[in-house]
């Protein structure tokens, strides 16, 4: 992906150069026009590479607006927006600026309709460049649009469920913005038509694996279609990706603060089963999807259905705003008590003292992604040990206001450990790159889908609930047998033990937020914390206690948007 940054750039540089009609005459503006960018193929791709600007990475670290984490930053926007800031005009999770990516693509989409751009003088790799370059382009549509529906799609003033405008036009600067809101299904039937018409254009992958060739594209010289559709393009949209996208929009939309719909549900589990099918099942759940941010080999990609590219240069800035502050870091995102509250025991069970639970040592027996994802007090965690209790010193919880933890606990997941933050300022990076899409989370997609729609041993293509949910426990260290596991016999009881390990699994990777939201569940549970005291740990109720309006699980439409535009109508309280 940061190829496609760097093409973005180029073609933002090449807008400042002067027409080459005559190199006497001036033209009226200093910028290429819609003639020449329609007929030049890298203009053109460089419209739609601006589509693949604002795609939601795995670094937001929402989750300081839950009850996963507060952000020891005072001025942290969603510290603010948790305490009680949180309005139609202070919205730091909002996503309206995503259709300027919409516009992007929508102008792409007029380009190529005249049919003018010769991308090969070969006529095969010619059609097959129109034919990818478009189904990217409809599937990036789509999950813009879904960016903004997830962010935005609500009860309306109305009282009835909406969605958001679904632009399918580029507008010029001066047109008209003034366009009402989709019902939320037929916004969410307006994205998946998009998803559909992508899959009709796009390669499953971009391999060279003659044998793996879409059927659409069997017609044409294989050499040919290696050219256009070969592994160079492998981080750019692709029928996989879109497939799983599908998924995660069809469980969003079935949820039960939205659709509570079954036809989605198993339109979810579908999707899902057919992709994680293609990687063998469960048997394929990948063995580094625990700590998939330590490992930058572009060899060993099987974890990620889609990410960007994996950085050349070292970095550390992640880093210095995570790690504790006695090995230089700013300590900012600490995991609540609540959240470890969600790690199991070893043995599966949950830590409650009649599970062997012992408060005063709290962590010992406990699931081990426990401290694979968290710095507890002793922990050894970037180059010294850190304990968050009495004598710890500067990483002692509120020892320094904006650098001490203020819940006894330090982040551990998505930093890479092999950064080291030098007392003169230096440091030695490692290599990073973004996570759009992971297989784990397609594995839960399924289970939650699937379980859902008929409970913990529902197949659908071969798959259950169970199955994954096993999968998933036995490679975190879950002591086998699962019996636990085993206990579990109800949807219900099965719908609670999938959103634990959901909430597991996908933590500090900004799900968390949205999950509370579509489950129609609490925002305003206080954060917890944990000190030790010098002989014992003694809990702390509330970090933080958290100040949402009743109506936060439908988010506000920006109130700029609404004052310009009468016929968009906004979520009620806002």
């Amino acid at each position: 992906m940061k190829n496609l940054v760097k093409y973005i750039v180029v073609m933002f540089v090449l807008t400042g150069i002067i027409s080459c009609d005559t190199i006497l005459e001036p033209i009226d503006e200093n910028r290429l026009d819609f003639d020449f960018v329609s007929s030049d193929p890298a203009s053109a791709e460089g419209i739609l590479l601006n589509g693949y600007s604002s795609l939601v990475d795995q670094f937001s670290y929402n989750e300081a607006a839950t009850d996963d984490a507060v952000n020891n930053q005072l001025n942290n926007n969603f510290k603010r927006m948790a305490l009680g800031e949180l309005n139609a005009q202070f919205n730091p999770t909002s996503r309206w600026n995503n259709y300027e990516s919409v516009l992007w693509v929508n102008k792409f989409l007029e380009i190529i309709e005249l049919g003018e751009i010769v991308w090969s003088r070969n006529e095969e790799i010619n059609e097959m460049f129109y034919m990818r370059m478009e189904g990217e382009a409809y599937a990036l549509r789509a999950l813009h649009h879904f960016y903004i529906l997830q962010a935005h799609g609500g009860v309306g003033t109305s009282g009835e469920l909406l969605g958001v405008p679904y632009l399918t036009e580029f507008i010029e600067s001066d047109g008209d913005f003034n366009t009402p809101r989709l019902s939320f299904e037929a916004t969410v039937e307006a994205i998946m038509a998009d998803f559909d018409a992508a899959l009709a254009l796009l390669p499953t992958d971009y391999s060279a694996d003659q044998s793996a060739v879409n059927s659409i594209y069997q017609q044409y010289d294989f050499d040919n279609y290696l050219v256009a559709n070969g592994p160079d393009y492998n981080l750019r949209m692709s029928g996989r990706i879109v497939k799983a996208l599908k998924a995660r929009l069809a469980l969003f939309a079935a949820s039960p603060s939205f659709l509570n719909d079954q036809g989605y549900y198993n339109i979810a589990a579908t999707e899902a089963s057919e992709v994680l099918n293609t990687i063998g099942g469960v048997s394929g759940l990948a063995s580094n999807g625990l700590d998939y941010y330590k490992t930058y080999d572009r060899n060993d990609d099987a974890e990620m259905i889609w990410r960007g590219s994996i950085q050349n240069n070292p970095a550390s800035g992640i880093e210095k705003r995570m790690f504790p502050p006695s090995v230089n870091g700013n300590g900012e995102i600490n995991p609540t008590q609540n959240f470890v509250d969600a790690f199991p025991m070893k043995n599966g069970f949950p830590a409650t003292t009649a599970n062997g639970y012992d408060p005063q040592n709290p962590y010992a027996n406990r699931d081990p992604r426990l401290t694979e994802f968290v710095v507890v007090n002793g922990s050894s965690y970037g180059g010294g040990t850190i304990n968050t209790g009495v004598g710890g010193g500067i990483d002692r919880l509120d020892s320094i206001p904006n650098f001490s933890t203020t819940t006894g606990y330090y982040l551990k997941k998505t930093l890479h450990p092999g950064v080291r933050l030098n007392d003169d300022g230096t440091a030695v990076g490692q290599r990073h790159y973004d996570v759009y899409f992971r297989y784990t989370e397609l594995f839960l997609i399924f289970a939650e889908a699937a379980n859902e729609i008929g409970g913990p041993d529902n197949s659908i293509n071969g798959l259950t609930p169970r199955d994954v949910i096993a999968a998933i426990r036995q490679r975190a260290g879950i002591d086998q047998p699962d019996t636990y596991l085993a206990s579990i016999t109800t949807t219900e009881a099965m719908r609670e033990l999938i959103r634990n390990e959901r909430r597991i699994e996908l933590s500090f990777e900004g799900h968390r937020f949205w999950d509370l939201r579509r489950w129609g569940l609490s925002l305003n549970e206080p954060a917890k914390g944990y000190f030790f005291n010098g002989t014992d740990y003694i809990d702390i109720p509330s970090v933080e206690i958290r100040n949402y309006p009743s109506f936060a699980t439908y988010m506000p439409i920006p109130n700029n948007e609404t004052l310009r535009f009468p016929l968009l109508e906004q979520n009620a309280g806002w």
